[in-house]
């Protein structure tokens, strides 16, 4: 099949092993797949990632011994768990140690016309979401996350730091479900954009006094400490950034001012999927272009681009 493959560069490979299921798997042809903050953080050495990268995608089943899978157009969670674990009896197979992790840690992921994963991972996708807005589950499930930790009172002020991709899609489920975060960023252009999509935006250095939560959505080492300056005492910081290089950090506020802070990764896609389903996310005007397979390196560096929000793969 044809691929992108990092190896330890980003290449296009138009003849990569095909995936070949393990027990209780199913084979997923790719439709559309959405490049993140993370894919672009992969191809820089995050986690030390060798193979197929891509974890947003939308695709249909062409091979699996699940019936009521075969041919259905699915959407998938990314986490692979091993399923004995004391996590994964938890049912927080998210946290398992032992599972791979679709496009991220030791499996193949989106950027390619097939994948395979669990048969429990896969979600049927409703008739009446359109690959364009399904594509974007596995990101609003990383948003959806933040309810499942974080008890958020619909008068608490919230800021989002980071005008990008990850800061407008945490955004738009906090207004799908009735709060009004304040997106913070350094792009005009950007926040302009997210100002004509109902949201409430701010230049982030001209941001004041203290908020009662603050989500890094930075995607960079030093959006932590800026989320500390602007977090009242006993407020709360959700950290959505994944960067590969670190930063020094003074943790003496935290104690000081006893505030908070919240790790927040994958979520669930059941919740994200109801919400799209509901109407209550359209994330379409996010989209800046599509690029096909052989096109990848073209379309990482639209993706790097701090103007560009979402750029999708047509791998099929």
């Amino acid at each position: 099949m044809r691929a992108l493959v990092v190896d330890p560069e980003l290449a296009f490979c138009p003849d990569y092993p095909d995936p070949l299921p393990a027990a209780g798997e199913s084979i997923v042809r790719v439709s559309l797949a959405g490049i993140c903050g993370t894919d672009l953080e992969i191809t820089r050495g995050y986690m030390g990632f060798r193979g197929v990268p891509g974890h947003e995608f939308v695709g249909r089943v062409v091979e699996t011994k699940r019936p009521e899978l075969r041919g259905k157009r699915v959407v998938g969670e990314i986490n692979a768990a091993c399923g004995r674990c004391a996590f994964c009896r938890a049912g927080l197979g998210r946290h398992c140690p032992d599972r791979t992790v679709l496009g991220i840690l030791g499996r193949d992921g989106a950027f390619a016309e097939y994948l395979r994963l669990p048969d429990e991972n896969l979600l049927p996708v409703p008739d009446s979401v359109p690959d364009e807005v399904a594509v974007f589950t596995e990101p609003f499930a990383a948003a959806h996350e933040i309810f499942e930790q974080v008890d958020l009172a619909h008068d608490e002020s919230i800021v989002i730091l980071g005008d990008g991709r990850l800061g407008a899609m945490v955004a738009m489920a906090l207004i799908g479900e009735n709060y009004a975060p304040t997106v913070a960023g350094h792009h005009p252009e950007k926040l302009e954009r997210l100002a004509s999509l109902g949201i409430v935006t701010r230049i982030e250095r001209d941001l004041t006094g203290k908020f009662d939560c603050v989500i890094d959505c930075t995607g960079q080492g030093d959006g932590f400490a800026r989320a500390i300056e602007l977090t009242r005492p006993r407020g709360r910081i959700v950290l959505k950034s994944t960067a590969a290089a670190g930063a020094a950090l003074n943790l003496a506020p935290i104690v000081i001012n006893e505030i908070s802070v919240v790790g927040s990764r994958c979520g669930r896609f059941a919740p994200a999927l109801a919400a799209i389903e509901a109407g209550k996310i359209d994330p379409r005007a996010l989209i800046d272009n599509c690029y096909r397979l052989d096109e990848g390196a073209a379309a990482m560096a639209e993706a790097a681009k701090p103007f560009n929000f979402k750029i999708l793969l047509r791998p099929s």
